[in-house]
């Protein structure tokens, strides 16, 4: 394969992804053991602290990423200054667009974060040449679109209360997919979830408090959430 080494006597992955989730669950899972070994030599390991930027809006992209833990917070800013958060990525999460010059959004760390990074350029080139990756970043942009237009109905349609169920719906549904129960601690402040949700930070705490006296979530030191019955949140976002 032209631009992308291939070594036939790999049998093994190698041991730095043997237990990643992007592995498993995400694009390096489209990958051949050769593909993902020479990938991995380009690939670099990082952490980024909560609250610090991975891209900029309007940054050149020069790397694309792999979220292997964490929670990133994708935000959009207006001409005058205004900020939007439009979504939230989570591991194991392709973090960037393919073939983009510039950043049309920022992208920071919600929570203590680490992503594996690789060069712009191979992953574009990867794109074209291995067609089970371009099917997974094709797969991968028409979930977030599905999410996206549900997220539309839960700001334009939902109650309040809906609304904050929703939001703690969509974490509790990454952290067990099998959706049964979740714990976890709220990656977003108040002033954020209430931003993300068109709400004030007033309503978004009022609606906690009763999701809490419903017996629909235990809350605890104000930000760690628990999850017992994951069918009751469900109802409560409005789902069935």
């Amino acid at each position: 394969m032209d631009g992308l080494r291939t070594n036939p006597a790999a049998v093994d992955p190698p041991l730095v992804c043997r237990d990643c989730d992007a592995r498993h669950g995400g694009l390096c899972g489209s990958l051949t053991i050769a593909q993902l070994t020479d990938l991995n030599r380009q690939s670099s390991r990082r952490r980024v602290d909560a609250g610090c930027e991975v891209i900029g809006q309007g940054e050149q992209v020069g790397s694309y990423s792999n979220i292997l833990k964490g929670v990133v917070k994708l935000s959009k800013m207006m001409a005058d200054g205004r900020q939007q958060i439009v979504g939230l990525q989570f591991a194991p999460d392709f973090l960037g667009r393919p073939f983009l010059d510039e950043s049309t959004m920022t992208a920071e760390a919600a929570t203590d974060t680490e992503i594996c990074t690789f060069p712009r350029a191979l992953i574009e080139r990867m794109t074209v040449e291995v067609p089970t990756m371009e099917r997974k970043l094709h797969s991968q942009s028409l979930k977030e679109l599905d999410e996206a237009r549900d997220w539309m109905l839960t700001l334009g349609r939902k109650t309040a209360q809906e609304k904050v169920a929703s939001f703690l719906n969509l974490i509790s549904t990454h952290i067990d997919p099998e959706c049964h129960a979740a714990s976890f601690d709220l990656p977003l402040s108040r002033a954020d979830i209430a931003d993300f949700l068109g709400l004030t930070i007033e309503t978004v705490s009022r609606q906690m408090t009763k999701l809490r006296k419903q017996g629909i979530i235990v809350v605890e030191n104000n930000r760690h959430v628990t999850v017992p019955d994951a069918r009751r949140l469900r109802l409560a976002a409005g789902g069935d």
